[in-house]
């Protein structure tokens, strides 16, 4: 029996970029939960859900995505998790460097391949580290 899909977490305030990347990552086989904002993400990872990969927007009501990223940093049991940041705001890859560390940073909506093989490329690290190969 095959293992259960990889999860990747969409946290985005905009419906329509939750709903177009919950389709792609769903017809390429990926689980997929959508978080409005930064707490109701947090909320999903505190009730035991473990993605492979977070998608994360930065400009956000109720939790932006610094705010976010600090609380996930600060739990030990959420800090690996693997964030991408996706934005549609006008940040450098320079700035988001400076603020974030050395993680992906994807404008909104790119091709969709560059993405999908971002994802896929963390998602097969992850499975190898699980199985020790």
């Amino acid at each position: 029996m095959p293992g259960a899909p990889d999860i990747v977490l969409v946290v985005d305030d905009d419906l329509s970029v939750r709903t177009a990347l919950k389709e792609l990552f769903e017809t390429e086989g990926y689980a997929v939960v959508l978080a409005a904002h930064g707490r109701a993400a947090l909320n999903h990872l505190r009730a035991g859900v473990r993605p492979s990969v977070i998608l994360l927007d930065l400009m956000m009501p109720v939790m932006d995505g610094w705010d976010f990223r600090a609380h996930q940093l600060a739990d030990p049991e959420l800090r690996d998790i693997p964030v991408f940041i996706l934005t549609a705001v006008g940040f450098s890859a320079d700035t988001i460097r400076t603020q974030f560390g050395n993680i992906p940073f994807v404008p909104k909506l790119p091709g969709h391949e560059g993405l999908l093989e971002m994802v896929r490329q963390v998602c097969e690290e992850s499975s190898q580290v699980a199985t020790g190969s």
